[in-house]
């Protein structure tokens, strides 16, 4: 995170007073549920500060695992090593190359891991698309008919879209080498085949959406916390804004580039894969600038993160920066977090009318 200092600080601030400052839960229950991830202890009846406090300590510490595995942070197991762990590398750097972002963009030209398309004629075509939808959306807006219909179809195909320990969404020898290794943590659970679930079962003909417009975070959202948790609304909306803005007008070797567009793709898209729907947003623009291995590296790292692979980190934009990659996983981490948040607390404000 060091890579994008504002962003750090916002990050830094909202999770030392969710953890450290006045807040309904005790120490002990903030720091119980961060390392749990659960609620499933404690007394038997809740206040409401007390369970909006608690929902979003799950709801932080749930992206940030996504961040934490995306990144390549979250050492890999090596039966060679006295300890049986290792740093992940990426392209043959370790993790204080990446830290400093050294010649991260040579070595994805020389990994050359999937050999598919060259990554410049990539990178390149990835700009040309950007530059075609920005023409077409400023000659003709689709209508809002038409937009409904592309959220539903992109929204039917994200349950299709495998997560990475599902091998044939790439070419086998690409990940026939790949281990996914999960940590034994069957001692603190109870459920052990508890875990993310698709919102809606595959061959369902009405998928349930959330539209945006109904429960926003900005009108709805943000006052609950803040009326029940002081002062967090605040720390979370910095934080969530902060992310969805951050730009440093570049991309790979360009420079003088808007990226609003493919920021505003990713972070919808994970809200898409969980149903949320804003009316006033084009999602053929997803389709046309997220890549089948983008998509599933993010369905990966927001839903599964545990089975986030080196190779999936890899598998996508090979020309980009380390730091830009890095700014990819901010953006999916803040938009997950922001979807688990807008589906608790509208659950909240109708259990409180």
């Amino acid at each position: 995170m060091s890579l994008h200092t504002q962003y750090l600080e916002s990050f830094l601030r909202s999770q030392f007073y969710m953890l450290r400052m006045d807040g309904p839960l005790p120490l002990p229950y903030r720091h119980y549920i961060a390392i749990m991830k659960l609620v499933k202890t404690g007394e038997n009846n809740w206040s409401l500060p007390e369970l909006v406090h608690a929902v979003v300590l799950l709801a932080h510490y749930h992206a940030l695992a996504s961040f934490v595995f995306g990144s390549g942070i979250n050492p890999e197991r090596d039966p060679e090593i006295s300890n049986g762990f290792t740093l992940i590398s990426v392209n043959n750097f370790c993790v204080c190359d990446l830290a400093n972002d050294n010649n991260i963009e040579n070595a994805s030209l020389s990994g050359g891991n999937f050999g598919i398309v060259d990554s410049l004629s990539e990178l390149e075509a990835l700009m040309e698309r950007m530059k075609r939808l920005q023409e077409e959306r400023e000659d003709e807006e689709a209508s809002q008919e038409e937009m409904s219909t592309r959220f539903e179809k992109e929204k039917k195909e994200s349950l299709f879209v495998v997560s990475g320990d599902t091998f044939h969404s790439f070419p086998h020898s690409d990940f026939e080498d790949d281990m996914i290794i999960t940590s034994d943590v069957s001692r603190y659970i109870e459920d052990p085949g508890f875990g993310y679930e698709d919102f809606a079962r595959r061959g369902e003909e009405h998928l349930p959406t959330f539209r945006a417009q109904d429960y926003t975070w900005e009108n709805h959202g943000f006052s609950l916390v803040n009326r029940l948790y002081s002062d967090i609304g605040h720390l979370l909306d910095e934080k969530f804004r902060m992310v969805y803005n951050l730009t440093y007008n570049t991309m790979a070797t360009h420079q003088d580039v808007d990226t609003t567009m493919l920021r505003r793709a990713l972070f919808n898209y994970v809200h898409c894969m969980f149903g949320i729907r804003y009316d006033d947003y084009d999602y053929g623009e997803v389709n046309q600038l997220l890549e089948r291995s983008l998509k599933v590296y993010i369905k990966t790292v927001t839903c599964y993160p545990e089975r986030t692979t080196k190779r999936m980190y890899d598998s996508y934009w090979r020309q980009f920066k380390h730091s830009e990659k890095v700014h990819v996983n901010l953006l999916l981490m803040e938009a997950r977090m922001q979807a688990e948040l807008l589906y608790a607390l509208r659950a909240i404000t109708r259990h409180l009318t």
